[in-house]
């Protein structure tokens, strides 16, 4: 597989060797610099949704391993407005060596991947945030050792961090609880994914009450109440969330 679009694409061995990567890069880089493999590579960049972190991280990524990035803002592109997806990555594939897409729109990414010829990662769509969850994932390692068996909870808007990492957890064998007010849980078919791929045997569950969630938990795991994007949501969702700023154990 060359692209990187979802964690549910991805076996639990698979995860566990971009983990063990990301651990001999990063120790690399701490202790004499990473070997540039990337030399002579650039990453086209698309944003739709604007990023610090994913934009850093990813420019700083390529370089560390001796390559460039570019990056291209929402006017550049005006990705299938201005430019069909099949058309931009078309002609990126002509001038870049990988593709990383930051969308509102989930099948925006599977556009890219399906007209390119480079690689293509999912630097967050409405549907998952992979590369997070990655990370996520890497943080626990680092600080737990490994998933497995650990009580993982995750409170607040059940979204595209949730989802990605409710998958990573489940392959890699970790207990996942998840605590979201009634309206905002993730669906029936995420958790019927979440299922299917649960050869672990792992408990998974969901939550309204984060007190009786955290119960337990090896690794608690918050997010904003409104992502963005939703921002016309802010004042709806502040009615509903605040129950769990004021009641919670986490706080």
């Amino acid at each position: 597989m060359k692209d990187f679009i979802a964690i549910s694409d991805f076996s639990s061995s698979e995860i566990k060797d971009l983990l063990d990567l990301a651990i001999k890069l990063k120790k690399q880089h701490f202790k004499k610099g990473n070997k540039k493999i990337f030399k002579g590579k650039v990453l086209g960049m698309i944003f739709q949704k604007p990023s610090l972190r994913t934009r850093v991280s990813f420019d700083m990524a390529m370089r560390h391993c001796g390559g460039d990035a570019l990056y291209l803002s929402p006017n550049e592109i005006g990705l299938g407005k201005r430019e069909s997806i099949a058309d931009v990555a078309r002609v990126l594939s002509g001038y870049v060596d990988g593709i990383m897409a930051r969308v509102f729109e989930h099948d925006h990414i599977v556009q890219l991947a399906e007209y390119a010829s480079v690689p293509v990662i999912n630097g967050l769509s409405d549907y998952g945030h992979p590369a997070q969850a990655l990370a996520d994932v890497l943080t626990i390692v680092e600080a737990k050792g490994s998933l497995e068996g650990l009580n993982i909870t995750y409170v607040g808007d059940s979204n595209n961090v949730t989802r990605s990492l409710l998958f990573a957890a489940v392959k890699l064998g970790a207990n996942f609880r998840i605590a979201s007010p009634a309206g905002y849980h993730l669906t029936e078919e995420d958790h019927e994914l979440a299922e299917s791929m649960n050869h672990k045997g792992v408990a998974i569950e969901a939550f309204e009450d984060p007190d009786a969630a955290v119960e337990g938990a090896d690794v608690i795991y918050t997010d904003v109440w409104t992502s963005m994007g939703q921002e016309a949501q802010t004042a709806e969702r502040l009615k509903v969330f605040p129950p769990y700023q004021l009641n919670s154990k986490l706080i």
